[in-house]
């Protein structure tokens, strides 16, 4: 069984000594309304209490319904800052600035929301001295499920060795709002969309895989082509004649 006491005194003091090293003044996480950032939000609150989440719904009803409202909801509960910035407009306008040279596919536009949320988190990162805190969990970071330059961008990542499985049992150990953990993992990026749909394959069976090395045949054969095809997500760039750090 699991020493939740102790691991969430860990990751504060991990978080502690990463905002210390850097000499920053606080924390900044996108607040969308799911697990994860749920999560790092208590651990960077629990850790720093200059931590302010940013809600940034784009498009999608979901955001500005259900995510917005769990959001608010993690922001009462556990005391932490909370701002919300409308993305849609923006979105809309910078898709038709470049469309008007170079049409963009429904894919490249439903993109462009966790970049646009990412530009935003630094720049108040840097007006205000904060590091941006990562949401990305284990099982994302090994399937590649996340925006390349977008919510795959950040300073530091409390939870990026935990599960989504293992976050939804740190979050119900913490006390987290029942209709943030019940509540099926999307990205929000399009309507309908839900994590699982997309990787075509359960959470239950990938955690299952990270934490046994157990899994069947067929879902084997998808995480693995989901795990080869985002190699690039998990090195730096190619450079020229320089050797991998």
């Amino acid at each position: 069984m699991r020493n939740y006491e102790r691991e969430t005194s860990e990751r504060i003091d991990f978080i502690k000594s990463t905002v210390a090293s850097a000499k920053a003044g606080g924390i900044i996480f996108a607040n969308s309304g799911g697990k994860d950032a749920a999560l790092v939000g208590i651990l960077c609150k629990m850790a720093c209490d200059n931590t302010l989440g940013i809600s940034l719904p784009c498009g999608v009803k979901r955001n500005y319904e259900s995510d917005l409202s769990d959001a608010a909801l993690l922001s009462r509960q556990y005391g932490i800052t909370s701002k919300n910035i409308s993305l849609t407009a923006i979105r809309d306008r910078l898709a038709q600035a470049i469309g008007d040279d170079s049409p963009l596919t429904a894919t490249a536009i439903g993109y462009l929301a966790p970049r646009l949320r990412m530009v935003i988190l630094y720049a108040i990162a840097n007006s205000e001295n904060r590091l941006v805190a990562g949401t990305s969990n284990r099982s994302e970071i090994y399937t590649g499920y996340s925006t390349k330059w977008g919510d795959g961008a950040y300073d530091f990542n409390p939870i990026a060795d935990l599960t989504a499985t293992e976050v939804l049992d740190f979050l119900r150990y913490l006390n987290a709002p029942v209709s943030i953990t019940e509540k099926a993992p999307s990205a929000g990026l399009f309507e309908g969309q839900t994590d699982e749909a997309e990787m075509g394959i359960t959470y239950a069976s990938l955690d299952n895989f990270l934490l046994t090395g157990q899994v069947a045949a067929h879902d084997g054969e998808v995480i693995d082509r989901l795990h080869k095809a985002s190699e690039h997500k998990r090195k730096p760039p190619a450079m020229y004649g320089v050797s991998p750090f």
